[in-house]
């Protein structure tokens, strides 16, 4: 990985996902998390101040070492007790069942092997926990599809390997997930990038 995919690329994520909409989703669901959280692809720590005060503890991971040093700094900013790990998504090292709430935002697009990653957070949930999501990917009507399959090859090598063809609801599913609540929209932009998942799923 050279300069771009070190350095800029983390910073390029950052400003993006700070944008209006981005943060109005975050204020709507963030809050929900609890107790033990572990957040998958933290990024620069964006959600941080939007957790309340009924998290305990959260782990941040993701693969990309300049994101987490942006994470902690926004994290000693706050009274949050938060532990950043290098690692990927397939890979989690917590113990089976140690966690209530996992917190996925704009992640489950970037991860190499999705089914896989979502099969160690069902393994790291209390059978009482929850999965928090808000993603981006397939839309809903097949012209719009067309374009998500024909840019995502291009798309993914400048984006950090974001795919915006990816079935969000149907990926939770498959890894045994019960969704309780979802809803889809587009947000304000160019339609491939923008269809929207956002809910709560529990073990099923």
């Amino acid at each position: 990985m050279g300069f771009y995919g070190k350095l800029l690329l983390p910073r390029l994520i950052d400003v993006t996902m700070r944008n209006r909409e981005s943060a109005r989703l975050r204020a709507a669901w963030i809050p929900l998390a609890k107790g033990e959280v572990l957040e998958v692809g933290i990024g620069s720590g964006l959600n941080l101040p939007l957790y309340s005060s009924e998290v305990k503890h959260v782990y941040g991971v993701d693969p990309s070492p300049e994101l987490l040093r942006m994470a902690l700094r926004r994290a000693a900013a706050s009274s949050l007790k938060v532990e950043t790990v290098l690692q990927s998504a397939e890979e989690l090292t917590l113990a089976n069942e140690c966690i209530d709430t996992v917190v996925l935002t704009w992640t489950l697009c970037s991860i190499p092997n999705p089914h896989k990653a979502l099969q160690q957070m069902r393994r790291v949930l209390k059978p009482t926990g929850q999965l928090i999501f808000l993603e981006h990917g397939c839309a809903p009507e097949p012209g719009v599809v067309a374009w998500q399959q024909r840019l995502t090859p291009v798309w993914k090598r400048f984006t950090g390997g974001c795919h915006l063809d990816r079935k969000i609801d149907a990926l939770i599913a498959e890894a045994g997930f019960r969704i309780t609540d979802l809803k889809t929209c587009y947000l304000p932009g160019p339609r491939p990038m923008t269809y929207t998942y956002q809910g709560v799923a529990q073990v099923s």
